[in-house]
């Protein structure tokens, strides 16, 4: 749990060779470092009704400006969609954000000095860090899988906790319910914000889903609607698609109107259009129609990738099948293994992953790779894992 500040150097330099490399080898490179979902599940005709509908419908509404905390509507369907018997959610614990990112920029606009730290799950999301970097935070890293970990030392002068806990970007793990409601109490005691970044939470294709921890956290507090610790974030990118551009953050309502006054200094409103579409998307049952699907889908590409791993990456990495989300976190044997010029030779092989210095606050940590599996069908797959054993082999054997 050693204090860290942003690195700058790592994350450019990655960046540029993606980039480069993207632009090198053109539509033969295979991609497999983003976090995509298949366009393939993207219900277009569905969509594109419910929109012209919208526009229909309501002009005004889906063409004006919209309240800079979201269509009352939507945040009322979101605050009865996490409302539990112990957490009560009413529109002012939501404010509706453009896509889950800005969540996290409105977090940081919001609670973050240079130098104050943040208490983060490691390896830690890229776009978190990405979001806070401008801020110049002091992280401060812990492993939720460490049974010995003490959340209020964790927690202790932190800023805030940040948590991915579902399936989480980029090791694909899923945090126990323990730790989860651990984290919770201890926020509690201390008074520290937790975040809990949730885009993954309904891709989750082995056993049952786990609660929530701002579920846990209402759990705890008075009969009224929500006031407590954690900061609950979500997105429809993965559950319909990206491109609507709509996620939420549920919380207490002075966190709430905190990062709402923060929004208006950044993008005014999140578009009436796509909340429109989001709104009837989820009044109408879009999700639970086409998630079926969506899931056996990824499923399947999940197994073919771990199928081709074990035929062709087992010699340098280990990793576990994950039960949900994106991706899978492979980790080097060898300590000395170094993935990002890893990166270097497969792109000139032609295919692409993310490694794990990206999500290093300081960069520093070169051993493992993040694969996605949810863009390409599993025989676009196994043909990206066969090019990366290609290209840890050179490594290995001395390769530039």
């Amino acid at each position: 749990m050693t204090p860290v500040r942003p690195a700058f150097a790592p994350w450019l330099a990655t960046t540029n060779n993606i980039t480069a490399g993207f632009l090198a080898a053109g539509p033969n490179l295979i991609n497999m470092a983003g976090g995509l979902p298949a366009p393939e599940t993207f219900p277009a005709e569905e969509l594109a009704e419910i929109a012209a509908a919208v526009v229909r419908d309501n002009p005004g509404q889906a063409l004006g400006y919209s309240p800079v905390d979201g269509l009352p509507a939507l945040r009322d369907l979101l605050a009865a969609r996490f409302s539990t018997e112990g957490l009560r959610l009413t529109r002012e614990n939501v404010l509706v954000t453009t896509a889950g990112m800005q969540g996290l920029d409105l977090l940081g606009k919001v609670l973050l000095t240079p130098g104050q730290v943040i208490a983060a799950q490691f390896p830690t999301y890229l776009g978190a860090i990405d979001a806070w970097r401008m801020h110049a935070p002091v992280y401060r890293s812990f492993a939720p899988d460490d049974n010995a970990l003490d959340p209020e030392v964790v927690l202790a002068g932190a800023q805030f906790g940040y948590m991915v806990p579902n399936f989480s970007n980029p090791t694909g793990r899923l945090v126990g319910v323990g730790l989860r409601r651990r984290m919770v109490e201890a926020a509690h005691r201390t008074g520290t914000w937790l975040v809990e970044d949730d885009p993954y939470g309904t891709l989750q294709y082995d056993g049952v889903a786990l609660p929530r921890m701002i579920t846990l956290s209402g759990a705890m507090g008075d009969e009224g609607p929500y006031d407590g610790p954690v900061i609950y974030m979500g997105t429809l990118s993965k559950e319909i698609v990206p491109g609507l551009r709509i996620g939420w953050v549920i919380a207490g309502p002075a966190m709430i109107r905190a990062m709402a006054a923060a929004k208006q200094g950044s993008d005014m409103c999140t578009g009436g259009l796509t909340q429109g579409i989001a709104l009837r998307a989820l009044q109408g049952g879009l999700m639970e129609r086409t998630q079926p699907g969506v899931i056996a889908l990824y499923r399947a590409r999940r197994d073919a990738l771990c199928d081709a791993m074990a035929t062709h990456l087992a010699p340098w990495f280990d990793w576990e099948t994950p039960v949900g989300g994106m991706f899978v976190w492979a980790v080097a044997r060898d300590p000395a293994f170094d993935t990002d010029r890893l990166l270097g030779l497969a792109l000139k092989a032609g295919v692409c992953v993310t490694p794990s210095s990206v999500f290093d606050p300081a960069g520093g940590y070169r051993r493992a790779i993040r694969i996605n599996f949810t863009l390409n069908a599993p025989d676009r797959l196994a043909e990206g894992v066969r090019r990366l054993a290609v290209a840890a082999a050179e490594l290995q054997a001395g390769g530039a």
